[in-house]
């Protein structure tokens, strides 16, 4: 983040920051052609520069430690900064060098720029002493995003006086209005590493809101316009696969060769809107996933990691405005719009074969991206996609076949947002829409025909002082499908309608649709030492977004209430100090209580830059509607949590960073804890080594049901449960070696190994408890199954044993999984836009039936592995007309 979020302060007399933004910057039309070499050798440099910065930290308003100078130019075709960071120690000046968009402690200087003047959102462009870039997007007034990469250069240079400074950044990268005039805000930050200083010429004070809302004017552009131009960035791939391959396998000979052409473009419309749009996109130079072991009833969650949607991503931001902070316990904001839902992974089953050549992806046929402001301050963004439909080749008794395993698809996506009265209001829509092809019997009752969601956000301040905000949203969804289709999704995870105690809601097997909503409301403090917090939510279970969105649960009213105190004058021996405490809970929509709990937590800034945060909470019992999955409520036991997280001084070359979690509670107890540590050896190579343990001890494991109709007080199905012993040691490996500004090499690994074991299987007894009949006791048996080389294939077993109960056989869930993944990048952009990407990507991956961890044998099968490798070659080219 290159805003701060936590600030700190001393000095007895503080600046007022906001009276700043009256004081204008003027810009000057250059007369001559400016080279971007950062030696400031120009003209338009040699005037008196800008000079009036005050601190953000460490000591809120203080003069800087060193002076700083900057100045504005501009021509028919860029705007042009420049800056002089004056330095009485020129020797002890931090030059760390790092990819772009890598934010890390080191000298840097920063421009903030509002093209649209709206004090709301804008561009920020970043430079370090050694040449790193960072740069991105403002909105919301206070966040940023640096998921945009401009075309535009910049260059710094070491001298006897300090360092400097020199930026070119088109037009055509920014996007404002025509007008004869312009007034535009602008900010100015220089980061001294050393001093773990920020200085800026409008900083945000700690104890407030509003960013961009702050920036002076900056004055003088005339006969200036907005690019209209396109710039188009063709590729070029060569990909070759060296798989895995089972024997005698006809789709996989082990090795593959695919080429690979295509392009993305960006189109000015007007001066307002930009147009972006990819025409078979390639994203083989973004990093892997990593392996999850997920025994929950829950999908894992992946972040976004390919650049054309991720780039501007803050525009679809849904229920985000006008608060700066949202805090939330057991409690997940639906995500309207997840764009990973976008060519994702085939969803079709398979019928009945012996060898299949399945996707790995559906291929995005074309996508384009709208988004920009249009009349009255309406800011917009528009996403519209086609993947294409996939069949997957089977063989079976020699005889060769396919299937449909992915309809023809279209993905939209609507957003628009505007704030009233200088940001005091705010309001915004969304719409998504799913739209599937379904000329496939089989995918009919697998996927949803379409699916639609509509929703409003906005916000308002309770006062002209922006001190209390209150945000809303809330959201409605209809999906459509055939009665097969309907009925699976109703007792899916995510709704369970089918649940037998549940007082209002029931699977109608008649359905071809579903319709849900979903809110919530949230008052937050936005300045001032004291902190308060508070939210009410809710979501029908019927409410469903998952075909282009995200959401973790349903079925949930939640609340809470938080507050806090926040010191920010340092001492001899803190920086900074945040005390915080919250009541908060949940009921499902018959009224259940499915969790509550009190949690407090303290954070501390110490003098040296370390930094420690200690949490605990409290659960008293709830009821969980989700363990039996979709049967009767289970009596949550009390529990409790500790969590611990410390971390060092960034500024020096061996950074730590430690991390803990005791949780005690629903039968048994889980402890967790890790350390990262990076290493930076020379100031262009950093090393991040992240191993970490997870120890789960459960006392009422999912292990699977079955109907009975002797299981009264259950409804007619027994659930069965185990006792649980997961042990998981992982670790994240990365290397960042920054050979220039322009040439990168990353790696990154890593390695998984999880083992868990289930033994005294055991029997659901009455709703509402946490009471169990473990099998092989009071009547009851159960039967290994041996697989016929001294292991355990399953186990049959008998709520009653000789009696009239219905027997129920189940596969052994011991299981022991290995997995290593990894990629290497090596990029070279050899002009500004263009790139040159070689990449190796290697997985590997070992499973066994074994529920006990032994760290040798499963590092000496992992490493004994098959290896799946993909190499690729990628070449883009930017070209601007």
């Amino acid at each position: 983040m290159f805003i701060p979020l936590i600030l700190s302060s001393q000095t007895p007399a503080h600046t007022d920051s906001s009276t700043a933004k009256s004081i204008p910057i003027q810009a000057m039309r250059a007369t001559e052609i400016i080279t971007v070499d950062g030696m400031l050798q120009e003209q338009v440099w040699q005037r008196p520069g800008y000079g009036e910065f005050k601190q953000q930290r460490p000591f809120e308003g203080a003069a800087p430690m060193q002076r700083t100078e900057v100045w504005v130019a501009y021509d028919d075709e860029a705007l042009y900064v420049a800056a002089r960071m004056y330095d009485t120690a020129p020797d002890s000046i931090m030059k760390m060098l790092a990819r772009r968009d890598q934010d890390f402690t080191a000298d840097w200087f920063a421009f903030y720029v509002d093209p649209y003047h709206d004090r709301r959102s804008g561009n920020y462009f970043a430079l370090s002493v050694s040449g790193s870039v960072v740069d991105g997007t403002l909105y919301n007034d206070d966040w940023d995003d640096n998921s945009w990469d401009g075309v535009w250069e910049g260059r710094a240079h070491i001298d006897d006086q300090g360092w400097t400074a020199e930026m070119r950044i088109p037009f055509s990268q920014l996007r404002f209005k025509q007008q004869d005039a312009y007034v535009w805000g602008v900010n100015f930050r220089r980061s001294i590493g050393r001093f773990y200083e920020r200085d800026f010429v409008v900083y945000r004070p700690n104890k407030e809101s509003g960013f961009v809302s702050r920036f002076p004017d900056l004055l003088g552009l005339e006969r200036i316009t907005p690019a209209r131009g396109i710039e188009v960035l063709p590729y070029v791939t060569t990909r070759a696969e060296f798989l895995h391959a089972q024997t005698n396998d006809p789709f996989n000979s082990g090795s593959k060769y695919l080429p690979g052409v295509g392009a993305d473009f960006k189109m000015g419309l007007g001066s307002n809107l930009t147009l972006d749009g990819t025409i078979n996109p390639d994203f083989g130079q973004v990093e892997v996933d990593p392996a999850v072991v997920n025994l929950s009833d829950v999908e894992t969650f992946f972040q976004e990691k390919r650049p054309f949607f991720i780039e501007g991503a803050n525009t679809f931001s849904f229920g985000q405005g006008g608060s700066n902070d949202f805090w939330g316990f057991n409690w997940g904001d639906p995500d309207f719009f997840y764009s990973r839902r976008i060519g994702r992974a085939p969803q079709g089953g398979l019928p009945s074969h012996d060898f299949a050549e399945v996707p790995t992806g559906v291929h995005i046929l074309g996508a384009g991206k709208l988004t920009g402001k249009i009349i009255d301050g309406w800011n917009i963004g528009m996403v519209h996609a086609v993947t294409s439909r996939e069949y997957a080749n089977l063989e079976s008794g020699g005889i060769r076949s396919r299937a449909e395993v992915e309809p023809l698809t279209y993905y939209g996506v609507a957003r628009a947002q505007r704030d009233f009265n200088d940001g005091l209001q705010g309001f915004g829509v969304i719409s998504t829409l799913t739209s599937r092809s379904l000329g496939d019997a089989a995918l009919r009752d697998q996927l949803s025909s379409n699916a639609l969601v509509v929703g409003v956000d906005g916000w308002t301040f309770l006062d002209s002082d922006k001190t209390y905000v209150i945000t809303g949203w809330g959201g409605l969804t209809s999906v459509h499908g055939s009665t097969t289709r309907m009925t699976a999704l109703q007792r899916g995870s995510r709704h369970y309608l089918q649940r037998p105690d549940s007082k209002r809601f029931h699977v109608d097997s008649t359905a071809t649709s579903m319709t849900g909503f979903a809110g919530r409301f949230t008052l937050n403090k936005q300045k001032g030492s004291f902190l308060l917090n508070a939210a009410l939510g809710v979501i029908d279970p019927r409410f469903e977004i998952n075909d282009l969105g995200f959401i973790w649960r349903t079925d949930v009213v939640n609340y809470h209430v938080a507050g806090g105190y926040k010191w920010t004058d340092p001492t001899g021996w803190y920086n900074s100090i945040n005390l915080m405490f919250s009541i908060f809970g949940s009921t499902n929509l018959d009224g259940e209580t499915i969790w509550r709990g009190y949690w407090t937590s303290s954070n501390w800034t110490l003098p040296s830059f370390y930094s420690l945060r200690l949490a605990y909470a409290y659960n008293p019992y709830s009821f969980d509607a989700r363990s039996t999955r979709g049967g009767p409520l289970m009596l949550n036991p009390v529990g409790w949590e500790i969590d611990l997280n410390f971390s060092s001084d960034s500024r020096k070359s061996v950074v730590a960073e430690l991390f803990g979690m005791i949780y005690q509670g629903g039968g048994g107890q889980q402890i967790n804890g890790g350390l990262d540590i990076q290493f930076k050896p020379m100031p262009n190579l950093s090393v991040t080594v992240g191993p970490s343990l997870n120890r789960n001890r459960g006392g009422a494991q999912w292990v699977g049901s079955y109907s009975d109709p002797g299981a009264i007080r259950t409804f007619g199905t027994r659930y069965i449960f185990a006792d649980f012993s997961q042990t998981e040691l992982s670790a994240n490996i990365r290397l960042d070696w920054t050979f220039t500004p322009e040439l990168s090499l990353q790696l990154f690994a890593q390695p998984l190994i999880s083992s868990g074991a289930y033994t005294k299987f055991k029997e659901f007894l009455a709703p509402r408890t946490f009471d169990f009949q473990v099998y092989g006791t009071n009547g009851s048996s159960i039967k290994p199954v041996p697989d016929g080389v001294g292991g355990i294939s399953g186990f049959e077993v008998d709520a009653d044993g000789p009696g009239p109960a219905t027997a129920y056989a189940f596969s052994n869930p011991d299981f022991s999984y290995k997995s290593l993944r990894g990629n290497a990048v090596l990029r070279w952009e050899f002009r500004p836009g263009s790139a040159l990407y070689v990449v190796w990507t290697q997985s590997r991956s070992d499973s066994e039936t074994m529920g006990e961890f032994q760290f040798n044998r499963s590092f000496s099968r992992l490493w004994q592995a098959k290896p799946d490798n993909i190499f690729m070659l990628k070449f883009t080219y930017w070209w601007p007309m």
